[in-house]
């Protein structure tokens, strides 16, 4: 079964094309990293998929359904979850505040994320439940972007660059928690220009290069693979 697939995606800013036919898919419980140089178009990708473009083409199928044209807020009503790279936390709020602000009703073939649920993945969080967000550190504001988002109940989460300005030690908990999500069956597409840490949770990888897919094949294959590696990533 393949929850989120895109064909010949297409993706414009004004006049300039940045996306050339990017395709591919994601099945429950896997995940599928986008790896690529900064400016490959990794991130342009992911908003794409949630609609966040005034101008693509192509197909995206989320759950058997099209969800081209649709606007962001129905296809994260869909079980759709996105985790941008610039976090867009609500800083005046706390953290449980900001958790309510996500929160969606129960999904069928989804599991459903409580408060106490997401503390026990994230447990830095459940010490912090009080704090306003503006006052977390950068790391602590991403696991909170990701709770707030496992709140909808999604069934696949685009999670963009989030290892990127963390400390290392939010980067292993972040890997843990990637993982915990994988056995609860949710499917993930990662973008990242971290191989290390991308190779540690994912199971299939898409090189991005100037917007076009040069590389497709399992994770543990390319991170064996000196010549893509230093092709396409510069590693």
């Amino acid at each position: 079964m393949t929850l989120l697939r895109v064909g010949a995606l297409n993706a414009f800013y004004g006049r300039a094309q940045i996306l050339f036919d990017v395709a591919f898919d994601v099945r429950p419980g896997e995940v599928v990293a986008l790896l690529g140089r900064n400016g490959a178009g990794k991130s342009t990708t992911m908003k794409a998929i949630m609609g966040l473009l005034p101008r693509t083409t192509g197909a995206i199928s989320f759950m058997g359904e099209s969800i081209v044209g649709l606007p962001p807020y129905r296809i994260a009503r869909m079980g759709l979850g996105y985790v941008p790279e610039d976090r867009r936390i609500f800083g005046d709020l706390t953290v449980m505040e900001n958790l309510d602000t996500g929160r969606q009703p129960p999904r069928e073939g989804a599991p459903s994320w409580t408060p106490e649920k997401l503390f026990r993945v994230f447990p830095n969080l459940n010490e912090m439940r009080g704090r306003r967000a503006s006052r977390m550190s950068g790391g602590e504001q991403q696991m909170l972007t990701i709770s707030r988002t496992l709140m909808g109940n999604p069934r696949v989460v685009l999670l963009d660059e989030p290892s990127e300005g963390v400390a290392p030690v939010i980067v292993e908990q972040m890997a843990d928690m990637i993982l915990e999500l994988k056995r609860e069956g949710i499917a993930i597409v990662l973008s990242e220009q971290n191989l290390h840490f991308a190779a540690l949770v994912s199971d299939r990888v898409y090189v991005l290069e100037k917007g076009q897919i040069r590389h497709e094949g399992p994770m543990k294959e390319f991170v064996r693979d000196d010549a893509a590696r230093r092709a396409y990533l510069g590693v």
